[in-house]
């Protein structure tokens, strides 16, 4: 498990899934939701839902020709302590050709971003804190992308840029939109600093953005209204902790499995359809350690059964067909001499050509005027 750092706590998450999707038929035919959870208590109350913008007319992030248009982003912080402040990771998955391979395969680029922290920010001290500044200048990046129409892929250090690109995505002001997020993870990444057994922040990141603690933090990053759980789909979830799958079991989020993502299920479209009706906006993120072992050897949290990144890109191809999707996210790639023969790599571009090749099936510009 991500959070127990080897202590063996399996929990039966195929059951807690299948509870929660028997559950949440009988509460959708009663015409009512469940109580949140109160054994595990949020540092405050949760914002206002942001209501659907029944007049937004999604990107189509490709030009009049239909090629699509990525921006990659590389997002270095990952604020964890005690080793060095920024991954390499995403200059690794950059150096190995991404762009030349999504320019081949008939895509438009844009000069690739990388998050740095300014001079002003530089000056601040503790690793959560400069983590939340670094996702503040994330989000404004990713809104710069989505509003001109460019599809952003973060090659990101670990998990805690979810919140920063959720930000982004999110928006500021009046103009926040309601913002739907598939995270694909073998962790659910749902602790919060009252469940969790290590104190590390990247067992926490989900709950974080549902504003179930840490609220400074999603503050910096810019997140200024939680996610409400309704909005979530973990995928492929495999290894939760004890409390983190209570704290999940007492909330509205939404699972599809390994299988549902293997066999393009019907569940999956559903969840996908679902999000596409009650939100703005849909960021699609992944954890390389939800793959198949194999492919990731050098991860130092794998999973056993997870999916092989051909059968995750076909997922993603179906996916990015929805037009509310508007960012995707590969994280925790293992790099250097944790990733001797590429093996990895190669799988993290699998993923990105995947999801890529999902927006060639959306509308062309002309058709929405985006």
């Amino acid at each position: 498990m991500r959070d127990s750092h080897g202590v063996t706590r399996v929990v039966g998450v195929a059951k807690l899934i299948r509870a929660a999707r028997v559950i949440g038929a009988a509460l959708l035919i009663a015409g009512c939701a469940p109580e949140p959870a109160t054994d595990v208590a949020s540092e405050e109350p949760e914002s206002p839902m942001i209501g659907v913008d029944p007049g937004l007319v999604p990107k189509s992030f490709s030009d009049a020709a239909g090629a699509p248009r990525v921006a990659l982003v590389k997002m270095p912080y990952h604020g964890g302590r005690n080793v060095p402040e920024k991954s390499g990771n995403p200059d690794y998955l950059e150096a190995g050709g991404i762009a030349d391979m999504l320019e081949g395969d008939g895509a438009a680029l844009k000069t690739v971003a990388t998050v740095a922290l300014s001079p002003e920010d530089e000056r601040q001290y503790g690793e959560w804190n400069r983590l939340g500044l670094a996702n503040g200048h994330l989000q404004d990046i990713v809104a710069a992308n989505e509003a001109d129409n460019w599809l952003t892929v973060g090659l990101l250090g670990n998990c805690n840029s979810v919140i920063g690109i959720l930000a982004g995505l999110q928006g500021e002001g009046s103009g926040k939109r309601a913002v739907g997020l598939v995270f694909i993870d073998a962790h659910g990444d749902f602790n919060t600093p009252e469940t969790t057994l290590s104190g590390m922040l990247g067992g926490m990141p989900v709950a974080v953005s549902a504003g179930l603690g840490l609220q400074n933090l999603r503050r910096t990053s810019g997140l200024e209204v939680p996610l409400p759980t309704e909005h979530i789909v973990l995928g492929a979830v495999r290894d939760l902790d004890s409390l983190e799958a209570e704290l999940i079991a007492g909330t509205d989020v939404r699972m599809i499995t390994t299988d549902d993502i293997r066999g393009l299920s019907p569940e999956m479209h559903a969840q996908m359809r679902r999000l596409s009706e009650s939100t703005d906006v849909i960021y699609v993120h992944i954890d390389m350690d939800v793959l198949d072992p194999a492919e990731v050897p050098g991860h130092p949290l794998t999973v056993a059964d997870g999916p092989t990144s051909l059968e995750l890109a076909a997922a993603l191809t179906e996916m990015f067909r929805y037009p509310k999707v508007a960012a995707l996210g590969i994280a925790s790639t293992p790099w250097g001499e944790n990733d001797p023969d590429g093996v990895s790599r190669q799988a993290a571009y699998n993923l990105i050509r995947g999801a890529v090749a999902g927006l060639t099936a959306r509308p062309r510009p002309a058709e929405t005027g985006s």
